[in-house]
């Protein structure tokens, strides 16, 4: 009697896991739309629009996930709806965009996920504005203008593929908190994430753990192309542990932002400020990045256009080179800082010019140098003596291999070749 029971209890938890195993995939099943039994073809040649909006309709409408077959789905525009999610074959399914389409366009939705998608051609590679809760996840952008144009919407971008893009990867504006991580840029014409506002605000994007490489700068001018990424009047934005090879002039270009973080980032043959921080910022910190090669380092400047307010701490920087392709106005420094700053617990090498400076004339006020760990460079540490200038204080530094240790400076020119023994005729310059 006792085996019998036993025997049958064995018989229902078989049954119980079965059951378990097999209900997801059922669920699954029922909530999969195959596009192709609603007239969606690929590589056929012939613009699917038409079969394609009335998929994402129908999909949309019944709560059901739209699947694409893999290959080349030929269309001119579609208008996503929203609380739908969309998949493709991973690596097979493309989108192509026809040259004179209007796009492919998320306008006023919410909840959309795109996953394992490729776009190609047309203007922008997909638009999306005034929509939250937005999801990219795998998919891969080439050949248009824009891989991702968003406006006034909230965006999640995750582990996508950008490349062969004629201006940039994503231009994001007035963005309601972006997430752009782990994703693959390379080999744009002007940029690879730009995050813009029309008016400086609150932005809250994060970018992390992205690579991005190849950059270039065809649209010209000194500094507004040719960056990885480039924060513009958007405030409390992370820049994080993202890695950046070969960008035509900065890996990370902040203009004019308030509490924004620079960190973790490996900086790689930047053409012109590897991490540049300027114009009317503040509250910046840049801390714990590499950046070898480079026109300049990290530069925190622009204080006549009232940016000040910095922490530029435990970065290494080296390899600076003498001169700047892009920008012949660049001069070989390491980290460059004008106001409210603290430039400590850094480690520059390899320099040939200043390795760590200090106000442009009169443009200083309260800049700190502690800490730092200098070698191989022409000049270990110059600072502002001119009339005007602000205090800097000056302590703990080790300079070695350097042909001067500490320097004053009137504008370009070094007025005092040993501001340590001499540093008591100049007022603004203090030492431990």
């Amino acid at each position: 009697m006792i085996q019998t029971l036993l025997a049958n209890r064995r018989h229902v938890l078989a049954g119980a896991v079965a059951l378990a195993a097999a209900t997801p995939l059922a669920a699954r099943a029922q909530t999969m739309l195959d596009a192709t039994t609603l007239g969606v073809s690929a590589d056929t040649g012939q613009d699917q629009t038409a079969a394609m909006q009335a998929a994402l309709e129908q999909a949309a409408q019944a709560g059901q996930t739209l699947r694409l077959p893999g290959g080349v789905i030929e269309v001119h525009s579609l208008s996503l709806p929203g609380n739908l999610v969309v998949e493709g074959v991973p690596g097979r399914t493309e989108l192509s965009l026809s040259a004179d389409g209007t796009g492919i366009a998320i306008d006023e939705r919410l909840s959309v996920i795109l996953r394992d998608i490729g776009f190609s051609g047309g203007t922008k590679g997909l638009s999306i504005s005034a929509s939250g809760d937005i999801t990219l996840e795998r998919c891969h952008f080439r050949g248009a203008e824009i891989g991702i144009d968003i406006v006034d919407a909230g965006v999640t971008v995750r582990d996508c593929r950008f490349t062969e893009l004629d201006d940039a990867a994503i231009h994001a504006m007035n963005s309601r908190g972006l997430l752009i991580s782990g994703n693959r840029i390379d080999h744009c014409g002007n940029a690879g994430i730009r995050i813009w506002r029309s008016e400086n605000g609150a932005d809250g994007s994060i970018v992390t753990n992205n690579r991005i490489a190849n950059i270039d700068w065809r649209g010209g001018g000194n500094g507004q192309n040719g960056n990885g990424v480039n924060v513009f009047w958007a405030d409390e934005v992370i820049v994080s542990d993202n890695h950046f090879a070969d960008c035509a002039f900065s890996a990370i270009r902040l203009n004019s932002t308030n509490n924004t973080q620079v960190s973790g980032n490996i900086c790689l043959r930047s053409g012109e400020v590897a991490i540049f921080s300027e114009f009317a910022f503040s509250g910046s910190i840049i801390a714990n990045n590499i950046v070898d090669g480079a026109a300049q380092g990290i530069s925190i400047t622009n204080l006549d256009n009232g940016g000040q307010l910095a922490v530029c701490s435990g970065n290494i920087v080296r390899n600076i080179t003498p001169s700047s392709a892009v920008n012949p106005d660049t001069s070989p420094v390491g980290i460059f800082a004008e106001a409210q700053t603290a430039i400590t617990g850094n480690t520059v090498q390899n320099v040939p010019g200043l390795a760590i400076a200090a106000g442009y004339g009169s443009f200083l006020q309260n800049v700190l140098i502690s800490g730092n760990v200098i070698s191989t460079s022409i000049t270990g540490i110059g600072v502002s003596v001119v009339d005007g200038a602000g205090p800097v204080h000056i302590g703990g530094n080790s300079i070695v291999g350097a042909a001067h240790a500490v320097v004053g400076l009137a504008w370009d020119e070094v007025v005092e070749t040993d501001l340590v023994a001499n540093g008591t005729r100049y007022a603004n310059v203090s030492f431990d």
